[in-house]
């Protein structure tokens, strides 16, 4: 039986890939976990963890090269899967140096864990689109050629991540492929990005908790929606359709709009008709990755990935997960 590591299980995308994991294989499943983070994103499974039953967690910090080299060979495993990073681009203006520590030092200590353990998994490493940053238009869709440009401290980082596991599987031989995933979302998306912020305040909004106005940044930027459900299978179908040490690949959905017109697709979902939408200064960038659109065919022609879940659920999913969170009074309002 193979055991997969999933670093930053506790988030979004690693929870969904612990539920697809746990679903469609027979893995085991070793998950690690900051000893402060919040556990609401994997809640369903605790029973489970608990018992030992094919899913437990590790404690770690990747700022930490001891725990994370306990952590792997607590986990003994036969796919990584390294998602754990500092992910918020607006955060990463506040905090730059906090935000390189993690996402680029700890990838390195993630790597040179591996390296230096008994082990010689399959190994994904996650960048992000937000790599090749400001692309001019006749650049679009962006390949993975295309030239980095990143326009903030969190793009940056991504940019050292993703140079990181293209060196460890050039230098050491490692069976290292790193993503640029484009923008993905779903149920469980940190309230710090916009399209969740929104179903966030749409839904305190519907409960009157707060004004009928949701505040907003730019809305012009042109994004590419992936449901964070296709994002896990496709990570999937990294690790187990022959997997080529040192490739990267773009993953990303199909369907394109401004961040304005993905606002107007959740407030149709709205049982209210009085919403306003306002801007707010603090959630303008002081640069924007605005066209954010990718070409997938290198990435799909590899696995036969296609993105299934069609734009207009993942968002009523969001808007849902939003709603259920504000019926049980566990929300309340930061972003």
């Amino acid at each position: 039986m193979s055991t997969a590591f999933i670093t930053g299980i506790t988030g979004m995308v690693g929870s969904h890939l612990a539920d697809y994991l746990l679903e469609h294989t027979d893995w085991e499943i070793v998950g690690l976990a900051r000893w402060r983070s919040p556990l609401d994103n994997i809640e369903h499974h605790l029973d489970r963890i608990n018992r030992g039953d094919r899913i437990r967690l590790v404690y770690g910090d990747l700022r930490d090269y001891v725990s994370i080299e306990r952590a792997v060979e607590a986990s003994a495993p036969d796919y990584v899967f390294h998602l754990a990073a500092q992910s918020y681009p607006q955060t990463s203006f506040t905090s730059p140096l906090d935000t390189l520590e993690t996402n680029v030092q700890g990838t390195a200590h993630v790597l040179e864990a591996i390296r230096h353990s008994a082990y010689d998994p399959v190994i994904h490493v996650c960048a992000s689109s937000e790599v090749f940053g400001r692309v001019p238009p006749e650049k679009v869709p962006i390949d993975e050629e295309t030239t980095f440009h990143p326009a903030s401290p969190y793009a940056i980082s991504k940019v050292g991540t993703d140079l990181l596991g293209r060196f460890y599987a050039e230098a050491y031989g490692m069976t290292v492929m790193t993503t640029r995933m484009f923008t993905h979302t779903g149920p469980r998306r940190g309230d710090v990005f916009a399209e969740s912020t929104f179903a966030k305040q749409i839904a305190m909004i519907e409960a009157d908790l707060i004004p009928p106005v949701v505040k907003v940044g730019n809305l012009d930027s042109l994004r590419t929606f992936a449901d964070v459900r296709d994002a896990v299978r496709a990570y999937y179908l990294l690790v187990t359709c022959d997997p080529v040490a040192g490739e990267y690949y773009n993953i990303g959905g199909m369907y394109s709009c401004t961040v304005g017109e993905m606002l107007e697709t959740l407030l149709s979902f709205s049982t209210r008709d009085d919403i306003r939408v306002e801007v707010d200064p603090e959630r303008l960038r002081p640069i924007d990755a605005d066209l954010q659109v990718p070409d997938t065919s290198k990435f799909r022609a590899h696995t036969g990935w296609e993105p299934e879940i069609p734009f207009e659920t993942t968002m009523r999913d969001l808007l849902e997960y939003w709603r259920e969170r504000v019926a049980s009074g566990r929300v309340f309002l930061t972003r």
